[in-house]
């Protein structure tokens, strides 16, 4: 299995061990911090280090996350992963309903004002609580509320674009 760096989307690390017997816990990015334990295998990536790995078992422990994985059988193994990020690929993710996207999806994007002024590229997303936020950098970062049909006119991901109700001054 091989993959590009365009095709990679992180959704975790590798923060501590769990147990003597193997067990990792892992820091999830995924809503549902227990969801990352679905997209086995997993490529872990440290400095220029890549490895895949299947997740055998997992659950939700306290508040942390916490796996088995294959061929992890001992605290020593385990406790040689951490600091591990972890990455799965597009097609492992469940597939998502019309007018909803992956946060992955939208990083990248070429955002524009309903008037046709380029206001730069979505560099990531952020939830605030209330909504989630746009971040876009260009001539300048902006922060833009993620209101579907209000702030965010359309999105399409063919043409790689977002149009956005949203003074450019602001």
């Amino acid at each position: 299995m091989s993959l590009s760096n365009q095709q990679q989307i992180n959704v975790g690390k590798i923060s501590g061990v769990f147990g003597v017997k193997g067990w990792v816990k892992v820091f999830s990015f995924t809503d549902n911090k227990e969801n990352i334990l679905k997209y086995s295998p997993w490529l872990l990536k440290k400095d220029s280090e890549t490895k895949f790995i299947k997740v055998i078992d997992g659950k939700l422990q306290g508040k942390a996350v916490v796996a088995q994985l294959e061929a992890v059988n001992d605290r020593d193994q385990a406790a040689s992963l951490m600091g591990w990020d972890i990455f799965i690929t597009p097609d492992q993710l469940p597939k998502v309903a019309k007018d909803e996207y992956y946060w992955s999806d939208l990083i990248g994007l070429s955002v524009e004002t309903s008037l046709g002024v380029q206001l730069g590229v979505i560099e990531s997303l952020m939830e605030t609580g209330a909504n989630d936020v746009v971040i876009i950098k260009g001539d300048r970062e902006r922060v833009i509320p993620f209101l579907q049909g209000q702030t965010i006119i359309s999105i399409n991901l063919d043409d790689a674009k977002m149009i956005v109700d949203w003074d450019p001054d602001f």
